[in-house]
């Protein structure tokens, strides 16, 4: 590792410095999918394909976590595995959580918000992830708004991601995002896709067709000083797919389990998954993982297209 001259808390991998340095493609990738997403091997093996994948098509992984108070940008192998095995006991970050663990000397699995930081402070425009957290289901009561549709709004870092998490209020997400000046864009698709499933039934505010489109979009948009990310919905693969009423009946059983038990904030998005994964008989951790790997393989397109 060398640390960033520029940033004496950010310890960015040789292999991604070269690459930043030489202006070749690099794809941020994030670690709470490692250590709050998926059970132990699972989380593991996926973070290694999803990095592979990223490789396979032109591009440098770059998995962002935080180790004993340093911002990582690009783990080995070791060190995902680390992260993988102690799986919860990482706390999971977002932007409030950065500055503590940083003093404290902690370990930090870094959410879509930490990971956006951590990936601008070292010069990456492009992040790929499951999906988006947003505004949860019963807001008027909780107030539950994620993190990341903040930072969506003033980090220029391009989200590839299989849209708004199905556990979350998908329309109230989007009407925050509009109102925030983010735009959420369909890859190949005139709806958003929901996660676990192609079509949310929601319309995306711009359809692009080809990696080069969103990289061209990326560009005008920053050199014209217009700040904040934007997401790039992916859908899932169509053999992966889940029926839409059918994971949306799994939700909602999971989401009044949740409720029963009193689970609240940072906890509920991995306690739905895990319940979710339990009532599918492991069919949406299987989707989980292609998702996954498919937003890769597209952000790896994006960063080599955006770099031309």
């Amino acid at each position: 590792m060398q640390t960033n001259t520029e940033n004496k808390w950010l310890d960015i991998a040789h292999e991604v410095q070269d690459a930043l340095r030489d202006g070749r493609p690099v794809v941020a990738l994030e670690s709470t999918i490692i250590c709050h997403g998926m059970p132990h091997p699972k989380n593991v093996e996926t973070a290694l394909a999803v990095e592979q994948a990223v490789r396979d098509h032109g591009a440098v992984p770059a998995t962002i976590a935080i180790l004993k108070g340093r911002l990582k940008v690009g783990l080995d192998n070791n060190e995902i595995n680390v992260l993988g095995v102690k799986g919860k006991q990482v706390v999971k970050s977002s932007r409030r959580d950065i500055p503590f663990l940083v003093a404290r000397k902690k370990d930090g699995a870094t959410t879509v918000a930490a990971t956006m930081i951590i990936a601008a402070m070292a010069g990456i425009r492009v992040f790929a992830t499951g999906g988006i957290g947003g505004v949860h289901r019963g807001v008027e009561t909780t107030m539950d708004i994620s993190a990341d549709l903040e930072e969506l709004s003033q980090t220029d870092v391009a989200v590839v991601c299989a849209g708004i998490k199905s556990v979350l209020d998908i329309g109230r997400t989007l009407e925050y995002l509009e109102t925030h000046g983010v735009p959420v864009v369909g890859y190949q698709t005139d709806t958003l896709p929901a996660f676990y499933t192609r079509d949310s039934g929601f319309p995306v505010d711009y359809r692009i067709d080809s990696p080069e489109e969103a990289a061209a979009a990326m560009s005008a948009r920053w050199a014209m000083n217009i700040s904040g990310g934007m997401v790039i919905a992916n859908p899932v693969p169509e053999a992966y797919s889940m029926d839409p009423v059918e994971i949306d009946k799994v939700i909602r059983k999971a989401i009044d389990q949740m409720n029963d038990e009193g689970i609240t904030g940072k906890d509920t998005t991995p306690y739905l998954l895990s319940r979710i994964g339990e009532q599918t008989g492991g069919e949406s951790l299987d989707t989980n993982v292609q998702l996954v790997l498919n937003n890769a393989r597209l952000a790896a397109q994006i960063a080599v297209a955006y770099c031309r």
